[in-house]
């Protein structure tokens, strides 16, 4: 039986306990007890979450009480840490199999130095604080979740349950994850390269007419959408359309038109069965070979990865 901790501190969020899901609906796939699900604290007794939710948990203190441990985040992550909180993680950070921290308690393992000269990452919002306060812990912003040996860290809450379903497959194989993930009726697992973000809720531009030409670009992907056309479309001249845009999406109009591209191509390559040159001239990249270089640039995978992880989870 494998059997993970989790570790609760005063005000954490409870989406991080959503994650125990994952690993109790894959003891009910694999038909036995795989997992042994256990809630923690320094001293024990009951922590209260941020929602006011009380919890109860066994306290910490003996060597091996878990092989994976999933540190919960919390809504202040830049709060001092209680030193007992970080002896108690650096002691079992070094005996365990995997260390994880969910969202924001990737603060809680990096203030214990589990993380220096390691790739993590976490909820987008606090990226640059992460970055600012340990520079030695290489932060990337923009990732679902990161696996740097046996370590690992997520992005926001939701983030939480595709690392949780990694390790499923990393530990029973993904015949038996994708089964736990239709239970769970999540859509897909999204892959630890995917990013963060999406630019369909991104892109809020504040006026009218620069939200009409967002609308006409995504409904166009195909043409070459150049700036003197979504100028035309917004009924302004293309410098004051370019400024305009920028100033209210915070991206230059091409940067935008091919992080759309982009977000398009990764959903039609998961969700069909369109040849990869298909994808790219529906999408309006150049070719293939410019299709793939935007994803490397952009999730850090190419195509064919993200098509290879929806065949096989999906």
């Amino acid at each position: 039986m494998h059997r993970v901790g989790y570790l609760l501190t005063d005000g954490f969020q409870v989406m991080s306990l959503a994650t125990q899901a994952v690993f109790e609906f894959a003891n009910m796939v694999a038909g036995e007890a795989v997992y042994r699900i256990q809630n923690f604290s320094v001293v024990g007794g009951t922590v209260r979450s941020s929602l006011g939710m009380s919890v109860d948990t066994l306290p910490l203190g003996s060597p091996g009480l878990a092989e994976t441990w999933m540190v919960t985040g919390t809504l202040t992550p830049l709060a001092p840490l209680d030193d007992a909180v970080l002896w108690a993680v650096r002691g079992f950070a070094e005996g365990a199999w995997r260390t994880a921290g969910v969202c924001t308690g990737t603060f809680v393992l990096a203030a214990a130095g589990v993380l220096d000269n390691r790739r993590v990452t976490t909820h987008w919002a606090y990226a640059t604080a992460m970055r600012e306060r340990y520079p030695t812990i290489e932060v990337e912003e923009d990732r679902i979740y990161i696996v740097d040996g046996p370590v690992w860290s997520s992005a926001g809450m939701t983030a939480g349950l595709d690392m949780a379903l990694g390790m499923v497959e990393k530990d029973l194989g993904s015949e038996l994850t994708r089964s736990v993930a239709h239970k769970l009726v999540m859509h897909q697992y999204r892959s630890g390269g995917q990013s963060q973000h999406s630019e369909l809720l991104t892109l809020t531009p504040r006026s009218d007419r620069i939200q009409s030409a967002l609308n006409y670009a995504r409904t166009h992907l195909g043409r070459p959408l150049s700036v003197e056309e979504l100028a035309d479309v917004a009924h302004l001249s293309p410098r004051q359309f370019t400024r305009v845009f920028t100033a209210e999406t915070g991206q230059s109009p091409a940067k935008a038109v091919e992080s759309l591209r982009l977000e398009a191509a990764r959903l039609m390559i998961e969700q069909s069965r369109h040849s990869l040159d298909t994808v790219a001239r529906e999408t309006g990249f150049r070719d293939r070979r410019h299709m793939r270089e935007v994803f490397m640039r952009g999730f850090g995978v190419p195509p064919q990865a993200v098509r290879r992880d929806a065949r096989r989870l999906g």
